[in-house]
Order: C-alpha cells, then structure tokens, then sequence
C-alpha cells in the first residue's frame, strides 16, 4: 500500500475478473476522495476501501473491524446486497451490521459459503504474514463501495502503511544442504578457528574505528565552538554601552549569535531532511529495534553514517539543546555493519573478505559491539557500554559476545583516549570519553540520612521525567500531522535555534549576576555589565558547549551562581531541550538531560543550604550529581548501565555506588508509573513492530489458533517456476512453507518439510538453478552464492521468466531451510512467544496433528491483533 498524505481519504478498488481463481491477489488502486462530500454521498464501485486495522480471532465466528474510532461486530448472518446498488451509511458515519458485512465481503447472504468464507475473508496486512485474498463472484457482480469522510481514517491507514515498511531479520540460521556442506568443510579443513580470529579482528577494528569517528567529530566541535562563543565574548565587550563607549549597541551581538546559530542548523537540518531522514534524533531507538530483529530501511549505511557525523556537529555548534553522545552509538552500529561485511554496496565495492559473516545473524552481533563501542567512546566508559548494549538494545546475546563487545569497548575507549590526549597536550591519558565531566577534587561522602533525600531526588526526577516525555510526545506528533513539508521542517529547526539565542539573550541582559574572576574556570568571562575583574556567570553557563556547562556545574565552587539563575536556567533549558527533541537534525537527549537535572539539583542544595547554613553535608556539586542521575533516570528509564556510565565518566568511589543506584531506581520506578521511557516512546511513535520481554497482557489466555494467519501461501518440494514467479509478484512475503503430499492442487495445507525465503527464490530464478538444468550448476552452487547478493537482494521485478522457462521445475530439497521451528494449533501464545523471540525468529509456522500447514505466525502478530 503507497503511503499518502494524512489528511486525504483514499478509495481503494480491488479489480477482479470473474475468472480469477480465490488465491489470485487483486490489483488495488488508490484514488483520493474530495473532502466536501458530505458521509451519505455514495459512489459504486467495483471494490471496497479496506478498514485501516483488523483483527480477527481464529475459531471465532465474530470479526472485529476497527473503522473510524468505532467498532464494527460482523456477525455470521451476511445480508445480500443487489448488484449495481451502492450502500448507505447510517447516521453516525460507520456502515450497519449488514452493510458492512456485505460490502466488505461481497458474498450472498445467507448462504452456506459466507459463513464459511467470512472468517477467511479478512486478512492481516501487514509484511512477512500470509493473507487472505477476497473470494471470486459471479460474472458481473459488483461490490459496493462506501466513502468514510472520517480523518481518523484516513490518519489510522496511514500509520498502517507505515509499519509496512519494517521487515524481521533472518536471525534464524538457514541450515540447509548447502549450509551443512559449508560445516562439513570447516570440520575437515579447520576453518573454525580461523573464523573466531577473524571474528576477535573485526570487534577489534570496530572499536579503533569508531573512536577515531569519534575523535575528529569531537574536534571539530570543540574547534568550532571555540571560534564562535570567543568571538561572540569579544563582541559582547567591544559592544557594551558605558562612559567610554556611549555608542555601543548590544543588538549587534545578537544578530551576530543569531548568524552562527542559524547557519549550521539550517545546513545540518538540510543535509538530514533531503539527504537522510534517518539520521534524525540520537539514532539509538533505531539501533534497539534493529538489534531486536526489525530491518529499520537505511538504518547501517555509509551514507547515513556520513549525514549523521556532519549534522551532529553543525547541531552542536549551532547551539541547540542536545549532545554528540546519543549518536556516537548510531555511528558505531555503522561502523559494525560496514567492516563486518567486507564490501560497500554504496560503493558498489567487493573487498573479498569476511564472506562467511555476511547474514543477518552475524551482522547484527557485530552492530551490538558497534553499539557498545560507540557508548564507550561517547562516555569513556568501556563497562558502561558493554551494560548498556546488554540492558538496553540487546534481545540475544551469550558469553562469548559479551566477552567480544567488552574487547571492542575497551578498544574505543584506549584509542580516544590516547588520540584527545595527544590532541590536548596530556601526557598521562587522562581524556577519557567525548563527556568528560571532570574529577572530583575531593571524594564524594555521604550519611545514611541523605538517603531519604536522594530518594527524594529520585522522585522529583522521575516526575520531572514523565513530564517531559509527556509534552515531548505530544509536540512530535503535532509535528508529524502538521509539518509535513521538508523546507518547513527545516525552517522549524532555525526557528527553535533563533528562540534559544533569543530566551539567552534577554536571560543574560536582564539578570544581573556577577562573580570575581578567578572562582569559575570558565574559558570565556564576559563582563558585560559588571564591575572590572568581575564576569557575569548568566553568560558562563551559555557560552559554551552543553557539555561544558554540566561539568562547571558539577565543579564550580559554592556561590558560583545565584538561586534565580539556576532557576530560569533550569526552566529554559528545560523546555528547549523538550522542543528540541524530535527536530529532523542529529541530536542526541543525553546531555540536555544531564544538564537539566545538574541545575535543579544544585539549584536544591543552593535553597537548602540558604535555609539551613550549619548543613554541612550540602555539597552542591554532589547534589548537582545526584539531580543529574534523577533527570536521566526519569527521561531514560536506565539503571544499571546509567550508574556505571556516571562513575566511569566523574571517577567517583564505588562507595558512591549506592546512591546513584537508589536515585535511579526512585526515578525510574516513579516515570513507568506514568509513560515508558522516551526511547520506547519514539519507537512506538514510529510504529516499529519491537517485541517486548513479554507478550502483551491482552494475549494472556490466547493459544496459536487465535493470532496466526491462514490460510497460508506454500510451495510444493518440487514446483513449477511459474508458480513461483506468480506468487512472488503476488504477495510480499517473505517466507513460504515448502509442503509435500499434497492433496490435488490445494498447497495450503501440505505436509510440512521445510521453509524457503523470498530472498532465496528471487535468487534461485535468477541464476536459473532448475531441475532440468542441474547439471550445469549444481557443482558451482554454494552457500556462497547466496550470500554474495547479501544485504541487498534483488527484487522480484530484475527477474525476466521467458516463455521457454515457465514449464522449468524448481527442486527446492537443496535451498530450504528442513527444519523450521513449528507449533501446534493449540499451544498458548506465552509459550510461543517466548520461543520466538528466544530464537530471534522471523517465521512460526503452526500444523496440525498430521503435521500440515494451518497458519503461520510473524512478530507483528504478537503486536498488532
């Protein structure tokens, strides 16, 4: 189905011959509806529009039809409905009982064969499971066709196609004959161990990679934003209206922010919304999906990985709320996926190396090294980035890829720290991460009565949290529905950019807070209006980057700043970071987070001790800590790794451990009170099929026969092409149950023998490797052969099947996959459930006692029914 604009109604006519056997897919065209037609203007045609969501429980005579807000029950009794005549709505806009049954099934009423066909009638569409095609009619027959003028319609159709273009990886190793042949191979020829070494190389390589990415962005950034905010101090003080200077205008240092904050965004946002759209955000919601098993469309591209480095630092220096962090780990999944390959499909370039990892199971191994690599190179911390693959993107992992994810962190970590050491003149490597926040000069104690205090943090964090992934969510959608158009989604990203110099502008103007020189180590004092060897510290906190101002918020000495300068800034930044989150530029959440939370938590320690002087323990920096981990805790939903990171990234004690931990489990178990984290709310928003831990609670009770799809479109062992070349352009699945000891012609419900790809018929028509030719190609033919088209198949449409072809016989016993993993009708889902997605599978197939085909289960059927 073609993705249109959300605010038009579509007509969909299914065009069917009257000769066209019941498994034939109908052709189905899309044509808009003018919006001034009134909800009883009828047109007839011959076709219905299809609902935008439907559900339908297997055993059960009742069909649940989603259609405009509204449930429609479609019970067993179908009403005719003459041919040629169109079908009224009833008053509320939604088709009656009868009228929908017959418009949507355009079967007589009455009949036998309508209640035999309804529950088949309605299919899932959605990629990968099987469907349904409408049952032939009588020469001449028409299907009525109503009009829904509902824009919730129209807006639910096209958040269904949009899930369509998500795909499941082929986790599931395909052991077929050519595979078995490959391990007899490595058995005799002692392959294995040199694939292992090949395998440690390439984590290795991933890690000294990502961190050199890392390396050059960072300094390019600080290079940049160090020309800039040096620039802008000097403006600032030539510009100051006084005694000796009565003609200085501080406008023009305004104009000259607003230039070098609205030109890199704007370039930034131009490259991502016409070059990439995926690179928009962090890229970590979509590294968690694509390690969950979902093929996110251009999600491990050079060119991605090119838009994503470029944007982040045209983000940066334009001075928006966010952080380089969150896409360091989009970068290194990149990075994973390229080298792991040994070729450049961009490119269009074939180094002849690493073929034998070149599946998606072996892929995505390596995307989560990548990702860990990524973490650790952002924080510069190795742990940290190996817990938090393992806590928030991995679905599968074992002891030897924790083993080669914590080499390829610790690999990241030594080569940017070593190469930002070098680069600032360290000679004892202490630059250890992209977020360096600094050590603390003292070790950071604390009492067991603050613990009330830090679960207080906790709280508010997870509050303050909730809220802001509450309002972030609802600004996006608004994006979503209403800005559509890529030059406005470009001019929302200056214009949030101009809005943040313009709320720095007057805060700094109008809040008068000057600090002697000397107590900050802040790189560019601005005086402004204060008296001489004074600066103003409103101007300290926003010229420099995001994360500059957290770690001179985390070791400023008390006094640094006043109580209202905290204050506005922790409610400016708060609600910058909150609009900023979900423009179409590279930005990560991470910082702008940490930044919110190190204000108001100093900003607490501040008022507490203005009301209680004698408190010793309300050391503001560590307070600045703590309210940083409740933001994070509350936004992210992290605990473990979050921790880990923070001690890593500050070298505080491991004593300090305890706190940390309790703040962020406060605050966490506070915001899931409320909504997800902000991560799993992008990933719903975008309406990516990601399996949970567990099934949903709605598929307690269900067994296999109430979610899988049937019935089923199957292959026989031995099949003409033609067959296959028709059911490839028919349908878009992409698997297909390979049966024997079929009953006349009727292949849905075989013998069950095995499973075959899409991929792999696509390529097996096109090398033709058929029966009657197999003594050409059977000795060439390999595993190999299949991957080389790797990742990028080809479609169905390069395939030409000449007429001499067509009566050509495909023997299929050497390309399936014998020994799919199968369920019986009448297991519960629970138990489905956990051997999907234990397996990382793309495809269940469900039989029967005679071990026939009588459905076939996908991920999206464990989401969307």
């Amino acid at each position: 189905m073609k993705r249109q604009k959300e605010d038009k109604k579509y007509l969909v006519d299914l065009e069917e011959n009257s000769q066209t056997s019941t498994d034939e897919y109908p052709e189905k065209i899309f044509k808009p509806i003018d919006d001034d037609m009134e909800d009883e203007e009828l047109v007839t045609k011959q076709g219905i529009r299809e609902p935008p969501t439907t559900v339908m429980n297997a055993g059960s005579k009742q069909l649940d039809t989603h259609q405009n807000n509204r449930t429609v029950n479609i019970e067993n009794r179908l009403d005719a409905v003459p041919a040629g005549r169109s079908v009224p709505l009833s008053n509320s806009g939604a088709p009656t009982k009868q009228q929908a049954s017959a418009a949507m099934l355009s079967i007589p009423s009455g009949s036998q064969q309508s209640q035999q066909q309804a529950p088949a009638a309605i299919s899932n569409i959605h990629s990968g499971s099987q469907q349904q095609q409408p049952p032939s009619r009588p020469r001449g027959q028409q299907n009525p066709t109503f009009r829904l003028r509902s824009r919730t319609s129209a807006i639910n159709e096209s958040l269904a196609n949009q899930r369509d273009i998500y795909e499941s990886l082929d986790y599931d190793v395909c052991e077929n004959v050519l595979f078995q042949k490959e391990q007899e191979r490595i058995i005799s020829t002692r392959f294995s161990l040199r694939k292992d070494v090949l395998r440690w190389i390439i984590f290795i390589q991933i890690g000294i990679i990502t961190a050199l990415i890392a390396c050059a962005i960072d300094i390019v950034i600080e290079e940049l934003s160090a020309r800039k905010y040096e620039f802008l101090k000097h403006s600032v003080d030539a510009n100051v209206p006084h005694a000796d200077n009565p003609t200085g205008d501080l406008v023009l240092p305004y104009l000259y922010w607003l230039g070098l904050s609205m030109a890199p965004v704007a370039i930034g946002a131009a490259m991502v919304t016409y070059l990439e759209p995926i690179t928009a955000g962090s890229g970590i919601p979509q590294v968690k999906c694509y390690l969950n098993g979902v093929k996110v469309p251009r999600i491990v591209r050079i060119k991605t990985l090119a838009v994503k480095s470029i944007g982040v630092i045209t983000s940066v220096v334009g001075g928006l709320a966010g952080g380089k962090e969150g896409p360091m780990i989009h970068a290194g999944a990149v990075v994973a996926a390229g080298i792991s390959q040994g070729k450049s499909t961009t490119f269009i370039k074939d180094f002849r190396i690493f073929k034998a990892f070149r599946d998606d199971h072996e892929k995505r191994d390596f995307v989560l090294g990548g990702a860990a690599a990524g973490v650790s190179a952002a924080f510069g911390s190795p742990i940290g980035g190996m817990l938090f693959s393992l806590e928030e993107a991995a679905s599968f992992w074992n002891q030897n890829l924790i083993w080669r994810t914590l080499v390829a962190s610790i690999i990241s970590s030594f080569t940017l720290n070593i190469v930002l050491s070098a680069y600032h003149g360290l000679s004892n490597f202490t630059f250890t991460g992209l977020f360096n926040l600094g050590k603390f000069e003292q070790p950071l104690a604390f009492d067991y009565y603050e613990l009330p205090i830090f679960m207080a943090f906790g709280v508010t964090g997870g509050i303050f949290g909730a809220l802001w992934n509450m309002f972030n969510t609802k600004i996006n959608k608004f994006r979503s529905r209403f800005i559509k158009y890529k030059f406005a989604k470009v001019m929302e990203a200056v214009l949030v950019a101009m809005i943040g110099v313009s709320l720095a502008c007057i805060m700094i103007y109008l809040i008068n807070d000057c600090r002697p020189l000397g107590n900050d180590p802040t790189d560019y004092p601005t005086q402004l209006f204060c008296e001489d060897n004074e600066y103003n510290a409103v101007a300290a906190l926003w010229f420099q980057t995001p994360e500059a101002t957290v770690r001179s918020l985390f070791h400023d000495p008390p006094g640094s700043h006043k109580i209202l300068t905290l204050a506005v800034f922790t409610l400016i930044y708060y609600l910058l970071s909150c609009f900023t989150f979900g423009l179409n530029v590279s930005l990560g959440v991470f910082i702008p987070t940490a930044l919110v939370g190190a204000a108001w938590g100093r900003l607490v320690a501040m008022v507490a001790f203005y009301m209680f002087p004698d408190a010793v323990f309300l050391n503001p920096g560590k307070y600045a800590l703590i309210g940083a981990a409740a933001n994070l805790g509350g936004v992210l939903r992290m605990t473990i790794s979050l921790t880990v990171i923070l001690m890593e990234t500050t070298g505080i004690e491991t004593s300090f451990f305890f706190p940390l931990i309790i703040t962020l489990i406060s605050a966490k178990w506070v915001g899931d009170y409320f909504n997800e984290g902000i991560y799993d709310i992008q990933v719903k928003i975008n309406h990516v099929p990601m399996l949970p831990w567990e099934p949903l609670p709605h598929y307690m009770g269900l067994k296999a026969s109430n979610i899988m799809s049937s019935p089923v479109v199957c292959i026989k062992l031995i099949d003409k092409s033609k067959y296959i070349f028709d059911i490839l352009h028919r349908y878009q699945h992409n698997g297909f149950p390979v049966v024997e000891d079929v009953e006349g012609n009727d292949r849905s419900s075989g013998r069950v023998c095995g499973i075959i790809l899409r991929s792999q018929l696509i390529v097996i028509l096109l090398k033709s490797l058929y029966e009657e030719k197999k003594r050409f190609w059977f000795n060439e033919t390999s595993i190999q052969t299949f991957r080389d088209v790797y990742p990028r198949y080809p479609s169905i449409d390069n395939v030409r099947l000449h007429g001499d072809k067509e009566n050509y016989t495909v023997n299929l016993d050497i390309f399936m996959n014998p020994s799919p993993v199968c369920s019986r009708e009448h297991d519960s889902v629970q138990k489905i459930f956990n051997k999907f997605r234990a397996l990382g599978l793309r495809h269940l197939i469900v039989v029967n006692r005679e071990n026939r085909v009588a459905g076939i289960i996908t991920r999206k059927d464990f989401l969307h029914k």
